[in-house]
């Protein structure tokens, strides 16, 4: 399926599970600049929406409930992601909000959670810095808990080195990464194209780069 269906479907399924003001928070707060978030910025970085939250539920330290943007809640990390906009009212904001909003943030990281943000210019104009933001999240924080089913150590690495950089690599960068001769860099790299892992991006006669394929992602994700 394609982004629209899935996103719907995502959006129903979690609409189904609430009610009450938590439903209607839903309804109104996953708004344009969400979308956008998703549509740019997840679905283009992961092509899957499992174990992301959207308007989630938490406890602020007045014990009153606020809502997150997004929460992505896997293997005992709680990341909390916010997409901050820009105009008059956050311009002339208060210094009783900016602080309220200091230490929310405060308050989520001393209950344990992660905090990303990125503002709307940057889903919308720079997606690729926000993708890749976030693989080096689930990188850092997730890649050395996880098995890469029928990867061997050299594969493994490859894939994170993918993740972490967020572009085509060419087999120059593993050479200079892993400190290899280029005609091991290019064997390792056809070994994982014949497991369609990483597909060639580049180049017909000889390929110049290498891109990683959703399904690799999804290996340690």
């Amino acid at each position: 399926m394609g982004f629209q269906e899935t996103h719907a479907l995502w959006l129903s399924d979690h609409l189904s599970r609430r009610e009450g003001e938590r439903e209607r928070r839903l309804q109104e707060g996953h708004g344009h600049a969400e979308k956008a978030f998703v549509e740019k910025v997840w679905w283009p970085a992961f092509g899957h929406f499992r174990h992301l939250h959207p308007e989630y539920e938490v406890t602020d330290f007045k014990d009153g409930m606020r809502y997150l943007d997004f929460a992505y809640l896997r293997s005992g990390v709680q990341l909390a992601i916010e997409i901050d906009g820009f105009g008059p009212h956050l311009r002339n904001i208060s210094r009783d909000r900016f602080s309220d909003q200091c230490r929310r943030q405060n308050d989520l990281i001393l209950d344990g959670w992660k905090v990303l943000r990125f503002t709307y210019d940057d889903v919308s104009d720079n997606p690729s810095y926000c993708q890749q933001t976030l693989q080096q999240f689930m990188g850092r924080w997730l890649g050395e808990g996880e098995t890469l089913f029928q990867a061997n150590y050299h594969e493994k690495e490859l894939i994170r080195l993918f993740l972490r950089l967020g572009r085509p690599l060419t087999p120059g960068d593993i050479c200079l990464t892993m400190g290899v001769e280029n005609k091991t860099a290019r064997k390792w790299l056809r070994q994982m194209v014949e497991k369609q892992w990483i597909q060639p991006a580049s180049g017909s006669v000889r390929v110049r780069t290498y891109q990683l394929l959703l399904d690799a992602k999804r290996l340690i994700l």
